[in-house]
């Protein structure tokens, strides 16, 4: 009887292992199985730069789904005059909290899945709870579009409303670059710079409405944000296509690495690439990224236009 209860309790302990192992990407078979599993909490970050809304969410989302606006939910905020900055650590403890989430549970996002941009929203989110040091958290890759493009898969309709728990967050500043960090890798040979920008802002022909001066940072590599996806479209592309396309863009994704973009949204998904699908854990990510370098007058940029 004691061997039997022992396996039984072996058995438990290694299915509850292989409930709370998160890996980056998650298919939607996986959702289907675990999304109202007691230690997973799916977060709907559909918002205005994709289309969504609550209002799409309520009309509906996969089962169990909690909604948090990317945009509005207090994920990003305005730090010095840059846009989409990371809050205060303990501002967005309290909003994941709330969102029924604690430091034992399996976090999983899903963007709507249209494009890069998409994305991008859930690479941001997922980056989020990592600089936080929560290590239990997944993205749905194709997001909302691949699990609703299957009319056999369960489309859950109204609010889900968690009972707010506890998390605790303690900032892995590690994992974040600042300008001084930027300055030190342009004469640095052994951290590249990669900026995940479109190529046209890359090259310094157009740029962010709230940038100051048109072109990059010395020495960065191009690594525009729609050759992550396939075909532009919300699906990551494979670890061998990816380390194609760092390769063509003549970059190095084990390298040391400062990934950057605009205000810090596509510039995670750089990160994901490199730490979460490479493994390369000396990627990091500035975030106050070209908004606010190019604010400042003494820092050098490169423009192959002039505009």
């Amino acid at each position: 009887m004691k061997l039997i209860t022992g396996l039984v309790a072996v058995s438990a302990l290694a299915l509850s292992s292989q409930a709370f192992s998160a890996t980056p990407l998650v298919d939607v078979n996986w959702v289907k199985q675990h999304s109202c599993d007691d230690n997973v909490r799916v977060l709907d970050i559909r918002n205005a730069l994709d289309g969504g809304s609550r209002s799409a969410y309520l009309k509906g989302h996969i089962p169990c789904a909690v909604y948090t606006d990317y945009l509005k939910g207090g994920w990003r905020t305005m730090v010095e005059k840059v846009p989409g900055q990371l809050p205060p650590t303990e501002k967005i403890a309290k909003l994941i909290g709330d969102l029924g989430i604690d430091n034992n549970t399996h976090v999983v996002i899903y963007h709507h899945g249209k494009n890069a941009l998409d994305l991008g929203s859930a690479t941001r989110t997922y980056f989020t709870f990592k600089v936080l040091g929560h290590d239990n958290v997944s993205i749905l890759n194709g997001g909302y579009l691949a699990y609703a493009s299957d009319k056999k898969n369960k489309i859950e309709k109204g609010n889900n409303k968690p009972e707010a728990k506890t998390f605790n967050a303690t900032l892995q500043k590690d994992m974040l670059a600042d300008a001084g960090d930027v300055q030190s890798a342009i004469s640095d040979a052994s951290t590249e710079l990669v900026d995940m920008r479109p190529a046209h802002q890359f090259i310094g022909i157009n740029r962010h409405p709230k940038s100051k001066r048109n072109g990059t940072i010395p020495t960065s590599k191009n690594l525009p944000e729609s050759w992550i996806t396939v075909n532009g479209g919300g699906m990551m592309r494979s670890k061998a296509e990816l380390a194609k396309l760092y390769a063509l863009a003549g970059g190095d994704p084990n390298a040391k690495q400062i990934n950057y973009c605009n205000t810090g949204h596509w510039a995670t998904l750089g990160w994901f690439v490199s730490s979460e699908v490479m493994g390369n854990k000396d990627a990091k990510m500035y975030d106050g990224s070209m908004v606010e370098w190019s604010a400042k007058a003494d820092l050098p940029m490169d423009s192959q236009v002039k505009m």
